[in-house]
């Protein structure tokens, strides 16, 4: 399956726009997530643990995608959008979200 952010794919024209597909994931802040990324905040550097989290979110999301635009028959997703987003009481909560076009090239 090919995903990109790209409205197409050189040298490979869509056959069939087969709709919009979406992955979101929630992830929740965890305290000892937040102590630790707080020292990095006070000494500086990056917080390993939030990166960690980021992209373990964002990979399900993509594999969201992935499987909504295979059960439409598709072989590639174009146009893919990533947003990252606090929601929840006081910002508790992260979500990932992604969304394309699922196509068959």
């Amino acid at each position: 399956m090919i995903l990109t952010t790209t409205p197409s794919i050189d040298g490979t024209p869509v056959r069939e726009y087969l709709g919009v597909v979406t992955g979101e994931v929630i992830v929740g802040a965890n305290i000892f997530r937040d102590l630790f990324a707080s020292v990095r905040d006070i000494v500086g550097g990056r917080s390993g643990a939030y990166e960690g989290a980021l992209r373990d979110a964002r990979r399900e999301a993509f594999a969201e995608i992935e499987a909504e635009a295979r059960d439409k028959g598709a072989n590639a997703v174009i146009g893919i959008d990533i947003d990252y987003e606090v929601i929840g009481q006081n910002g508790s909560m992260l979500m990932v979200s992604i969304s394309g076009t699922a196509v068959r090239l």
